[in-house]
C-alpha cells in the first residue's frame, strides 16, 4: 500500500463520523436500501468533511464478480470510429440502455490493441457488442467465444448462433437502387465499404466479392446487383470522405461515354467523397452524376446538397443491443431485433443527362 492510499479516508471512518454502521454508510452511497433521507445526508456530510469520494469501484467490481465494463469491437482504429456519426449514434443508444447498471463502455479495434494496449483477447469486460460490418468479424468472434462472455452482434454474419441485431442491408439498398432505375440510369457503379481484412482499395472482381469477409458490404452489394447484375465499382479502405474521393476519381476520370451516370456509395461519408471528387473533375451533381448514399447522417460541408440516401435507425440498433446485453447479464432470455431503413429522396439524384 502506498502512503497516499494509506492516507485515503475510508468508508469505516465516514460511518464512525456519521454515527452509523459501515453497511448503512454503504447503502447511503449506493442510493438503495432502507436508509432515511436524514441518515443519508448525515453520511454524505461526513464524507465531505473527511474528503471521501465514495467506495472504491474496483472493490465493488470484485464483490459483484464483474468488471462493470461492456466492450464494443469496431471495424477500425478507435480514433477513426469516433469520426463516424453512425458509430457514435450506435454507441449513444448502447450507453442509454447500459446506464441502468452503471456499466462503462470500452471501444476496441479489431485491428489490434487500443492506445492502452488492451485487446479483445484480454480486455476486462463482462460482455461485448460486435459491430458486424468488420471484415475481421469471424476472427474477432472466435476469440471472444473462447472467453465465454455474452456476445451481441450488430449486423453480424447471417446464420451464426450469436444473438443478432439485424439491418435490412440488401433490401434497403435494392429499394434505393430501384429509384435510380426508375430515373432511367443504366450505367451504375458502386463504392463499397472494405471487403477484406486488409481493406484493399481495388476494382471489384467476382473473385474478390466471393472471398469477401465483410457481411454488411456484401449484403449491400447484393442489393445493388439484384437490380444491376453487371454493376462494377471499387472497394475502399474505410467509411471516410477521403476514401470516397479516391474511389470516385478512379470511376469518373474516364471518357464520358463510358463514365457511370450514377454511383451508389455504401455509406453517406463515402457518398460525400464521391460528390467532392465529381466537383473536382467538373462533373455536375445531379445533372451529370447521380449519387446515392446509405445511413441518413448529417455530413458537414455537404451544403447545398441534400443527399439521397437510405436512413438507418442507428440509435435504436444500439439500444436493442444494450437491452440484449442487460438481459444476458441478468440471466434472462435475450431477444434479437431487426430494423428497416427509410428512403430519403434528396437533391443528388436525377434522370441521366441525354447525350448531346
Amino acid at each position: 500500500m502506498t502512503e497516499r492510499e494509506a492516507l485515503r479516508p475510508t468508508l469505516a471512518a465516514v460511518a464512525a463520523r456519521a454515527g452509523v454502521s459501515a453497511s448503512t454508510a454503504s447503502l447511503a452511497f449506493s442510493g438503495t436500501g432502507p436508509v432515511s433521507d436524514a441518515t443519508r445526508e448525515r453520511v454524505l456530510a461526513a464524507a465531505r468533511e473527511l474528503g471521501y469520494g465514495g467506495p472504491d469501484p474496483r472493490a465493488r467490481s470484485l464483490r459483484r464478480g464483474r468488471s462493470g465494463i461492456v466492450g464494443v469491437v469496431s471495424e477500425e482504429r478507435v480514433r477513426d470510429a469516433f469520426h463516424d456519426p453512425i458509430k457514435i449514434a450506435m454507441l449513444d443508444g448502447l450507453s442509454q440502455e447500459l446506464g441502468a447498471i452503471d456499466a462503462g463502455l470500452l471501444v476496441l479495434a479489431d485491428v489490434g490493441g487500443n492506445e492502452h494496449g488492451a485487446t479483445i483477447a484480454d480486455a476486462p469486460m463482462d460482455a461485448v457488442v460486435l459491430i458486424g460490418c468488420s471484415p475481421r468479424y469471424s476472427e474477432s468472434l472466435a476469440t471472444l467465444r473462447s472467453r465465454g462472455i455474452p456476445i451481441v452482434a450488430i449486423e453480424g454474419e447471417p446464420g451464426d448462433d450469436v444473438l443478432q441485431i439485424e439491418q435490412d442491408n440488401r433490401d434497403a439498398t435494392r429499394a434505393g437502387v430501384e429509384h435510380l432505375r426508375d430515373l432511367g440510369h443504366t450505367r451504375v457503379a458502386v463504392v463499397t465499404l472494405p471487403l477484406d481484412r486488409d481493406r484493399v482499395r481495388a476494382p471489384l472482381t467476382d473473385e474478390r466479392v466471393a472471398a469477401s469477409t465483410a457481411s454488411t458490404a456484401t449484403q449491400r452489394l447484393a442489393g445493388l446487383r439484384d437490380v444491376y447484375p453487371d454493376a462494377t465499382g471499387v472497394s475502399t479502405a474505410g467509411s471516410r470522405v477521403e476514401e470516397g474521393m479516391i474511389a470516385a476519381r478512379t470511376l469518373l476520370d474516364v471518357p464520358k461515354d463510358i463514365r457511370p451516370t450514377a454511383i451508389v456509395a455504401q455509406s453517406d461519408l463515402l457518398a460525400a467523397g464521391v460528390i467532392r471528387a465529381a466537383e473536382e473533375l467538373g462533373i455536375s451533381v445531379p445533372d451529370e452524376l447521380s449519387v446515392l448514399g446509405f445511413d441518413g447522417i448529417r455530413v458537414d460541408g455537404l451544403w447545398p446538397y441534400d443527399l439521397t440516401t437510405m436512413v438507418q435507425p442507428a440509435v435504436d440498433k444500439g439500444r436493442a443491443a444494450g437491452r440484449a446485453i442487460l438481459s444476458m447479464l441478468n440471466g434472462e432470455e435475450a431477444h434479437p431485433a431487426s430494423f428497416t431503413s427509410e428512403f430519403h429522396p434528396g437533391n443528388t439524384t436525377a434522370p441521366p443527362k441525354r447525350a448531346d
